[in-house]
C-alpha cells in the first residue's frame, strides 16, 4: 500500500470534529446546486435525477437540460471554485472561500441569472434539523479548503470501489451517486420486486419523497461523514436493506471492525478502519459484498438471475 504519507494522501484522515463547521456550510452549498438540478432535470425513479456525481476535480451535476441547451455545475475542490458551464460556451465561476450561506446564496443565484437560468428552487435546507432559509443564514460560513479537498479524495476513492462492486450485478442498480440531502455517497441494488409501503416519518423529509425512494426492495451501500451529536459521530461506510429481513442484526459481517448499528438499522464499517487497513480496497469490497450477500440471502433474492458469475 506504500508509505503512511502516501496512504494519507489517497485515503486521508477526516475526523468529523476537525471539520464539522466546514461540513455544515458545504452541506448547504451542495444543496443549492442539487436543488437546481432537481428543478430542471426530468424525474427519474427513486429521485436519481437529483444527485451529484464524483468528478476528476470535485462534484458535478453532469449536463442539465435547459430550454434547447444544457448547463453543468461543478464544485472544483482542487482550485476551490464553483463553475457553471453552458453548451453555448459560456462560463461563470465563484471562488470557494469562507463566507456565510446567505452571501453564497446571493452570489450563486446572481450567477445563474447572469446566464438566463432562473433559480426556481425552494431556498430552505432539506434533511437538516436546522432549516434556516439560505437567504437568512449568517451562522454557517466556514470553509477549510484542505478539509474539503480531503473529503473529495475520500468520495473519489469510495466511488471507484463502489463502481467495481457494482460491476458484478446484472439487475437494476443505481449509479454510484452523491445525495446532497444527507451528504452521502450511495449505490443501490434492487431485487426487481415491489417493497411494502414505507411508513414514512423520516425526520425533515416528506413521506412522498421517502416512499418514492423505497418503492422497491433494495440493498444500499455507501459512505457518510457522520453527525456530531448524532447516532454516528465519525465518517463511516454503511449498508442496509429495505425491507430489512429478519436475521440482519445477528449476521456475521466482514471485515473485522464492521458491526450492526441497532439505532440506525444499518451495518457500519468506520472509515478509519478502512483507511488504516493493509489493503483498503479489499476491506471495503469485503464489507460491500458480505452485507449484500447476507441481506440478499436472508431476503430471498433471486441471486442467480441478478449476478454475473
Amino acid at each position: 500500500m506504500g508509505t503512511l504519507i502516501e496512504r494519507d494522501t489517497v485515503w486521508p484522515p477526516l475526523p468529523l470534529a476537525d471539520w464539522q463547521d466546514t461540513y455544515a456550510t458545504l452541506h448547504r452549498w451542495t444543496q443549492m446546486v442539487g436543488k437546481t438540478r432537481l428543478a430542471y432535470a426530468p424525474m427519474l425513479n427513486h429521485w436519481w435525477q437529483v444527485t451529484l456525481y464524483i468528478s476528476a476535480r470535485g462534484l458535478t451535476t453532469t449536463p442539465i437540460p435547459f430550454d434547447e441547451h444544457d448547463f453543468e455545475i461543478e464544485f472544483d475542490f482542487i482550485d476551490h471554485r464553483l463553475i457553471v458551464r453552458t453548451s453555448e460556451g459560456e462560463m461563470r465561476t465563484m471562488d470557494l472561500v469562507p463566507c456565510a450561506v446567505s452571501e453564497f446564496y446571493h452570489d450563486y443565484t446572481h450567477m445563474l441569472r447572469s446566464l438566463g437560468i432562473e433559480p426556481r428552487f425552494w431556498p430552505v435546507p432539506n434533511e437538516l434539523a436546522d432549516a434556516l432559509p439560505f437567504a437568512e443564514d449568517d451562522e454557517h460560513g466556514s470553509y477549510d479548503a484542505d478539509a474539503a479537498h480531503r473529503c473529495w479524495r475520500i468520495l473519489m476513492e469510495s466511488d471507484r470501489v463502489l463502481k467495481q462492486f457494482r460491476s458484478s450485478f446484472l439487475g437494476k442498480c443505481s449509479p454510484s451517486h452523491f445525495f446532497w440531502g444527507a451528504f452521502d455517497l450511495a449505490c443501490t441494488r434492487f431485487s426487481g420486486r415491489e417493497a411494502p409501503l414505507h411508513p414514512g416519518g423520516v425526520p425533515h423529509l416528506p413521506d412522498r419523497v421517502v416512499r418514492e425512494a423505497y418503492s422497491h426492495e433494495c440493498i444500499s451501500a455507501g459512505w457518510w461523514p457522520g453527525t456530531i451529536g448524532g447516532e454516528l459521530d465519525e465518517p463511516a461506510y454503511y449498508a442496509y436493506a429495505y425491507p430489512e429481513p429478519p436475521g440482519c442484526p445477528e449476521a456475521t459481517i466482514r471485515p473485522d471492525g464492521a458491526y450492526y448499528h441497532d439505532e440506525l438499522h444499518e451495518w457500519i464499517l468506520p472509515y478509519e478502519v478502512v483507511r488504516t487497513s493493509d489493503d483498503p480496497d479489499k476491506a471495503l469490497l469485503e464489507f460491500f459484498q458480505s452485507t449484500y450477500e447476507t441481506a440478499a440471502n436472508l431476503g430471498g433474492w433471486p441471486r442467480a438471475l441478478l449476478e454475473r458469475a
